[in-house]
């Protein structure tokens, strides 16, 4: 006999017609128009017919001659089309939801069925406290989302006639293949990868970290709900029965975050807050709270860089227990299980990783960004920032290009455009107050500025004992670096508010984080500007204008020639640096950095005094460059002791 599918393209949908036609029956797919050529693609099967339709047509839109015809001759219809969307309008949803079902059960009546498999949701429980049995239905539970609202009423449908016999099947939360992690979009627990991939960049996996509890949750795999559905569907006598296909045994928040951070090597959560704390709070503190709009604003900015949905949050924690004995029965003496979610979140986040992670098409995703922006990039004469000019112009940005040496500005300009490009120069000395005044009177009376990177700098290498003599280098080194950069940043604020926002990245250093000795100069001027940013980052928000920090490690560029140690330590190319830059401005994080220079903060915060005495000793390792004033004659190559240490503390500038 021969079964009828809906939502067949769909994640559950494909996988549970794979079970079909294993029993080597025809299945028949009422399929959307625009998912027509998805579906022959999936299922290039002589057993599948495919049959156009609407869930909101009557007969879900299939030719009546059609289900005359075929009256009698489908044994069975599995019902999954819905419509799963957190920012679709409620009246489309339950078109879809709704409305599909009733006009599914139409043409189920039509075709005189021998029975309809409904996949509902656990989401009919709404936030029912308390256990929640496949028998339970309206128990007058609050139902907090259109989507909920949907997937109930489509049950009471079902539930209200009796021209169909009829089970019903409520899924939780259905995550990738457990045994291969395939999974077909990010949804659910997938929204929160981001943020643990970002964690393991920053904060080496040993580091235990503090983290909410926000509730229990309960996930299962596609495998085992595809299973589950194909295997009751076929047995006899079980109809008019609800089978919840979930785990019997709820999760806690932390534990699936911890699941899936020990799988991507992250840092785990060693102590999780209880949500249930908050209650201790006085009445209405934390509602009044979140009625601030500043707090709203905040709060929406953390869920938004971190690519978690707002409306996600309310979805994926459960108020009561979802009782399973239906399904066990029913599933009693096969293999069919849900595997702990512990065996099996290795695999899913390895298919994320080199599926679903959208970091996968950073070029794309850098293009989307940029094409067609100004980007203002000082120091674009060599090292970084040309690089950076190099790679955002191939991104289709159009880099406006600033240096005192305009030849070499000229250069680059020539490269871009070589390679079909767009550059402008323009020639400036940034450490001097009236050329940045110029400077940006004469770009804006042109050009638009869309991006600003303070990228230009100078850097000196010597003991504060041995520059005495020598504090108009600090003044140098200070002009530059800070004052500056943060002239120029101020003239651009007036313009970006007018233009409805813009985006500023400083390039700051390592430096800032770990405190190197012989280089208070340079990480003095780098950790003003660090300063300078957080402040006016905090005014200037609201105006849709926003920082991005890099905390650089060291890079190959003519600025660290003079060191003759460099030659020999570890050290990233201008190339490497200018990914960052371009990740800065496609994806406007806080901050860049490595998790060498996290754990510098950490430390310094915590043991100031035993950090003070390891560096004392690495200031004793190195010895200043003869340019410095230092005992030493002549410079001498890199002792294995100093390489060691460098690659150890890879990205240091010693």
């Amino acid at each position: 006999m021969a079964s009828l599918v809906t939502g067949a393209t769909g994640f559950i949908g494909r996988h549970l017609v794979a079970r079909l036609l294993e029993r080597e029956g025809e299945v028949y797919l009422v399929v959307r128009a625009a998912s027509l050529g998805r579906a022959r693609e999936l299922f290039d099967d002589e057993r599948v017919h495919i049959l156009e339709g609407d869930l909101e047509l009557p007969l879900l839109g299939v030719e009546r001659s059609w289900a005359a015809a075929a009256r009698g001759k489908i044994e069975r219809g599995f019902h999954l089309a819905a419509l799963y969307d957190l920012h679709a309008p409620p009246e489309e949803v339950a078109r879809a939801g709704v409305d599909g079902t009733r006009n599914m059960l139409e043409l189920a009546a039509a075709l005189q069925l021998g029975c309809l498999n409904h996949v509902s949701s656990v989401a009919v429980a709404g936030r029912h406290r308390g256990t929640f049995t496949e028998a339970d239905f309206d128990l007058s539970q609050t139902l907090p989302t259109p989507y909920h609202e949907a997937k109930f009423e489509a049950e009471r449908i079902i539930r209200s006639q009796t021209a169909v016999p009829w089970r019903i099947y409520r899924p939780s939360i259905v995550v990738g293949h457990s045994q291969t992690g395939e999974m077909d979009k990010i949804d659910g627990p997938y929204y929160f990868f981001k943020a643990i991939a970002r964690t393991r960049h920053l904060i080496p996996e040993w580091v235990p970290l503090v983290g909410p509890e926000i509730g229990h949750t309960n996930i299962v795999p596609v495998d085992f709900v595809a299973d589950a559905i194909d295997h009751i569907a076929h047995q006899p006598g079980l109809d008019g029965r609800t089978f919840h296909l979930c785990s019997a045994r709820s999760q806690r928040s932390g534990e699936v975050i911890n699941a899936f951070a020990r799988a991507a090597h992250a840092p785990t959560l060693a102590l999780r807050i209880d949500h249930r704390i908050l209650a201790g709070l006085p009445a209405g503190s934390l509602s009044a709270a979140m009625g601030v709009r500043a707090v709203r604003q905040a709060a929406s900015a953390l869920l938004a860089d971190l690519g978690i949905p707002k409306e996600l949050l309310g979805n994926l924690t459960f108020d009561c227990r979802f009782d399973t004995s239906e399904a066990d029965a029913a599933l009693a003496g096969t293999a069919i299980a849900v595997p702990a979610l512990e065996d099996y979140a290795p695999r899913l986040w390895d298919y994320w990783e080199r599926h679903l992670d959208p970091q996968l098409d950073r070029a794309g995703a850098l293009a989307s960004a940029v094409a067609g922006r100004h980007v203002l990039i000082t120091g674009a004469s060599s090292g970084i920032g040309q690089a950076a000019a190099r790679a955002l112009a191939a991104a289709g940005a159009i880099p406006i290009l600033v240096a005192r040496n305009v030849e070499r500005l000229e250069q680059t300009r020539d490269e871009i455009e070589a390679a079909g490009g767009k550059a402008h120069v323009f020639a400036a000395d940034l450490s001097e107050r009236e050329s940045v005044e110029t400077l940006v009177a004469r770009v804006l009376a042109s050009y638009p500025v869309d991006v600003l990177v303070n990228n230009a700098g100078r850097s000196i290498r010597r003991s504060a004992m041995l520059a005495e003599d020598r504090f108009h280098d600090y003044e140098r080194t200070m002009a530059l670096n800070y004052f500056g950069a943060a002239r120029l940043t101020m003239l651009m604020l007036g313009h970006m508010r007018e233009r409805g926002g813009g985006h500023i990245v400083n390039v700051s250093t390592i430096g800032v984080q770990v405190n190197p000795p012989r280089f208070s100069a340079y990480v003095a001027s780098k950790a003003a500007l660090d300063a300078f940013t957080r402040v006016v980052s905090s005014e200037v928000i609201g105006d849709g204008i926003t920082f991005t920090t890099i905390h650089m490690p060291l890079v190959r560029t003519p600025m660290i020639e003079p060191t003759r140690l460099y030659q020999d330590f570890p050290a990233i190319s201008a190339e490497e640096a200018a990914e960052m830059i371009c990740e800065a401005i496609r994806s406007k994080p806080k901050e860049i950095g490595t998790r060498l220079g996290t754990v510098g903060e950490v430390a310094y915060a915590l043991a100031p005094k035993l950090v003070d005495q390891l560096l004392h000793a690495t200031y004793r390792l190195f010895p200043d460059s003869p340019p410095a004033g230092g005992e030493q004659p002549a410079e001498q190559p890199a002792s294995a002791q100093q390489i060691a240490l460098a690659n150890l503390l890879r990205g240091v500038h010693w």
